[in-house]
This record gives C-alpha cells, structure tokens and sequence, in this order.
C-alpha cells in the first residue's frame, strides 16, 4: 500500500521600513517607522553582495516572497554582504547608519541560506521570517498528477520546491493533503482501498498510516486543526455533502452543517471555528460554524464572486480564497469577519503561511496543468517553484 518513509521536517507581518530625515542639522535623528501591511505596499529595497550560487539563488527567493526588492548597493536601504566564508554575513540600515545583523552559519547551500534569510526579516523587520519551521528548513505538501490528470501522489517538498520527496506510492487518485499541528504527519484523501476516497492519516516519521474516516458516499478534503487534536472533513454519509468534526484519529463524528454543497474546511486559530464555502439561496458564499454547533455565519465577499477553498490566516486577520468568474479563477484576500475582497493574483487553492503574509497556490499553465507559486500578498511579488512532474496543485504550507 506504501512505502516505508523517513522525512525529517527541519506570513509573517513584513513591515515595510520608511526613513524620515528631519533637516535640522548635523545632528538630525533618523527616524525608522514599521507601518502596518497595506495592500499595495512596495517592497524593502536590499542588495545582495559577495554571494553567489545556490545561497544567492535561496536569498533572492525567500527575500522576494517576502516582501524585498533586490536592487543595487546604491538603491538599497539595507546592504547585505557576505563574510566571504561559508555562509553567513552582515546587515547595515544605510539610513540608521547602523549594523543590524552579523552572523555565521554551519553547514552550507540552500540550508544554511534559509536560516540566513530567516535572521535577515527579524532583523530589519522585527518579525520572524517563514524559512524555518520546528528548527527545520519549512515545507509543503501538495498533490503531484504524473499525466496531468488522473492518478497521482502525495508529494513534500521545501517551500521553494527543493528537496521534494513522495510520501506515497498509491498510484491511485489522491487529494487535499493536510498538515497535522506539531507532528511529522499529514492527512489526506486517496482512492487506494476499494476505489473509494478515504481519509488517511500517514505518520512520516514512521511511515505507518491508517483510515481515520470511511464511510459511504464521499469522504473528503481533511482539515487538522491548530491544537491537533481535532480534524474536519466533508463527509456526505447523510445524503449531501456536509461539514463534520472528529478527534484526529477519526473517533467522536459530529455533524455540524446541513446545507447542500459545503466544501474545503478550515479552522480558526483558536481551533473554536470551522470556515467553508456552501450555498445559501443557490449562491455560493463562505461561512463559518463553531465546532460546538449552532447556526452558520455568512461572510461577505461581496464583488468576488462564487468563493470557494478558504484559508485563515494564522494571524486570524485575513481569509485567503479562489473566486470564480466563468474560467477564471483569483486569489483573493478579504478580513476575517468579510468586507471588500482584494484581488491578489491569478490562481487557485491558496494556503497561508506562518507569517500571514505569504501564501502559496496554484496556477494553471499550458495544457490545464497546474504549476505551484508562493506570494507575498501584501507586494503581490511572486517566485514559481520548480514542478515535479505533470501537474502539481492542492499545497498546503506546514505551521
């Protein structure tokens, strides 16, 4: 049913940084001021200087998707030089006159470059940077379709697409993967016993896995919550697609929703909510539904039509989703309790990461393909990753 699987798992609010220089004299104050993320917003300006190869290639990626611009010393706000040994260097806020970072890292490549750039956000922006996740380089999981369609794997990889490994070998259909909060694990939907889709649950540290939900009809899009302790899921057991609750290892199922077409749950920070998209008077819409029960609550994404594939942010500031008009599909972002939807990108299915400012998504290429991308919402910068084979969609960023 499977191979035996060994992995080890090594948006941030990236504030823009503006100088006011107050002409009175020699001694003037420079004065540095972080204001809050606004859509729109240009990016950091920092040079890069002194590397060169993969570390050059891993700074410009996860600096770009996160809101920097590289550009010349001359141009920048922030140099960055390199020690000249292994990886590592120095930080200097050309305005502040001032050193912010200057460090060394063991090992070498991408790694190292990673926890590098990771130290660079915190240093000029004072928030922590998306390159690491439990000590590790961060990753994501996705779905990855060989022929394009059809039969595929669950795959995990870096966030920039490096290092991708296979976490099955079904050969059968598979969907929805699914981090589970604080372990090496994943849930995820796969047509591999009885052509039928169950919900798995795959420990990667061991490679074991088991069914968590089996029912008749479909059992679907797996959703882990924050604490880990509990799973939502599509399950339509009872007649029509509705939006359940269960302990994470598939014990105690509640029914919580019983509209027509719910869809792609996801959760609140605070694990107490469940987010989805349904229908209401034959319109599609999100909502949202405690994990106690009760009445559902419409969100308003009014001039985004037909919303689907929800995703809070881990902030609980801002709701990512795909809207659909006719064959075209965006990214889009609204606030939490609704409001008026920002149209960020074209693409599909998007997934937060820790920072709350990043996400990564889907994008159709040639031939109804899918390629994976990550984006800085808030500059609406974007890098592709390099794709697997086929087709690769459904990521989903590991928190």
């Amino acid at each position: 049913m499977k191979n035996s699987l060994k992995i080890c798992l090594s948006v941030l609010a990236i504030a823009g940084a503006v100088a006011f220089v107050h002409a009175q004299g020699d001694q003037t104050p420079i004065k540095i001021s972080r204001p809050a993320n606004t859509f729109g917003m240009p990016p950091i300006p920092v040079s890069l200087e002194g590397f060169t190869g993969e570390v050059l290639d891993a700074l410009k990626f996860d600096l770009y998707v996160q809101g920097f611009s590289i550009v010349s010393a001359a141009d920048a706000q922030y140099n960055i030089t390199s020690s000249g040994a292994g990886v590592g260097g120095r930080v200097m806020d050309r305005y502040g006159k001032k050193e912010l970072l200057a460090r060394s890292y063991s090992g070498s490549g991408r790694a190292a470059a990673h926890a590098f750039a990771n130290d660079i956000v915190e240093a000029i922006t004072g928030k922590p940077g998306i390159s690491l996740n439990r000590g590790s380089t961060a990753r994501i999981a996705f779905k990855v379709q060989p022929a394009g369609y059809g039969p595929g794997e669950v795959y995990i990889s870096d966030f920039d697409g490096r290092n991708a490994q296979a976490a099955t070998s079904d050969k059968a259909i598979v969907a929805s993967p699914a981090w589970v909060s604080g372990k090496l694990a994943l849930c995820y939907n796969s047509y591999a016993l009885d052509h039928n889709p169950y919900i798995f649950y795959h420990d990667l540290d061991t490679g074991k896995r088991k069914v968590i939900a089996r029912y008749g009809g479909s059992s679907i899009s797996p959703s882990v919550s924050p604490d880990g302790t509990k799973i939502a899921m599509v399950l339509s057991k009872g007649g029509l697609p509705n939006i359940y609750v269960a302990n994470i290892d598939g014990t105690n199922v509640r029914q919580l929703t019983t509209d027509d077409e719910d869809s792609s749950p996801c959760w609140s920070p605070d694990s107490m909510y469940i987010y989805f998209a349904t229908k209401v008077n034959e319109r599609r819409t999100l909502a949202r539904v405690s994990i106690a029960g009760g009445d559902i609550q419409r969100i308003s994404t009014a001039g985004a039509p037909n919303p689907s594939e929800p995703d809070v942010s881990p902030d609980g500031k801002w709701i990512a989703f795909t809207s659909q008009s006719g064959s075209y599909f965006n990214i889009c972002v609204v606030p939490i309790d609704g409001g008026n939807p920002q149209v960020i990108t074209s693409g599909e299915d998007p997934s937060w990461a820790p920072n709350s400012r990043t996400v990564v998504f889907a994008k159709r290429s040639a031939g109804e393909r899918y390629t994976l991308s990550v984006l800085d919402v808030f500059t609406k910068q974007a890098k592709d990753i390099a794709r697997i084979s086929g087709s690769d969609s459904e990521p989903a960023w590991a928190k």
